[in-house]
């Protein structure tokens, strides 16, 4: 179940067709979530055709030439092109992905394209992060010490640093917290996959000295139990991460120190 954020007394309609081929290749076609805060109007699918003869492979490569060369107002994010930054994180043919990595051979058919699900619209396929942004800062996600030996550097056993593999190569695309039922019940209170995977990161990182309260300020019925094991997250994730293990593995700390 996919639902999105829409604005108030609004309901998605029929949009423009843009492009219609003029000449011979192979043409794919573009349905694109269009909104703009500006005109007041409902939100709409806009219908494009592309030829792919004439595109790069990446659904970000045809959302880059329909705003190059067909409309320049079409509103999204995207920076590197390397599935690295997650800007370019969409809903894509019914899947929270990123459109750098995600290629047009995987679809059938239209290729549909929405912003993230149940977050605001900020126009077109830009979402509003600034509640996911502030869960990501609440858990504070960088290395706090006490100890003022030694200055330049903390050193990190093999084994310990193995600990963090599949935990620091998240990108914060948010992917996997829009894909969560939970998240969508419960955002203002429930951190989401995303953050809790990156608050485990950072509890099971032996240079770390401040576990005891990053494990106190995870302590409550919401803001990591809220969890119900769904695994959205970890089929969502396009880095292929696994958020609900390391949930599962914040809970079994909770666990342990109480005793």
């Amino acid at each position: 179940m996919v639902e999105f954020t829409l604005p108030k007394n609004s309901k998605v309609t029929k949009g423009k067709a843009w492009n219609k081929p003029k000449t011979k290749g192979d043409w794919r076609e573009f349905r694109v979530y269009r909104w703009s805060p500006e005109d007041e109007e409902n939100p709409r699918v806009d219908s494009y055709q592309v030829n792919l003869d004439e595109c790069g492979p990446m659904v970000l490569d045809a959302l880059i030439k329909i705003k190059n060369e067909i409309d320049p107002t079409l509103t999204f994010r995207r920076s590197c092109r390397e599935g690295i930054c997650g800007s370019c994180a969409m809903n894509i043919d019914g899947t929270n992905t990123l459109a750098c990595t995600c290629g047009m051979d995987e679809i059938r058919g239209a290729v549909k394209v929405y912003p993230l699900p149940h977050q605001p619209v900020v126009k077109d396929l830009v979402p509003d992060l600034t509640n996911f942004y502030a869960q990501h800062r609440s858990v504070q996600p960088y290395l706090q010490t006490e100890t003022t030996e030694p200055p330049k550097e903390w050193k990190q056993s093999r084994e310990d640093r193995e600990k963090l593999d599949g935990l620091y190569e998240c990108i914060l695309c948010a992917c996997c917290s829009t894909s969560c039922p939970s998240y969508w019940w419960n955002s203002d209170r429930y951190l989401g996959p995303a953050v809790l995977l990156q608050a485990y990161r950072w509890v099971v990182d032996s240079r770390d000295e401040a576990t005891g309260e990053r494990l106190d300020n995870l302590e409550d019925p919401f803001r990591l139990y809220r969890c119900h094991t769904i695994m959205n997250c970890s089929k969502a994730c396009p880095k292929g991460l696994n958020p609900a293990k390391a949930i599962a593995e914040l809970k079994k700390l909770m666990v342990e120190r109480r005793f």
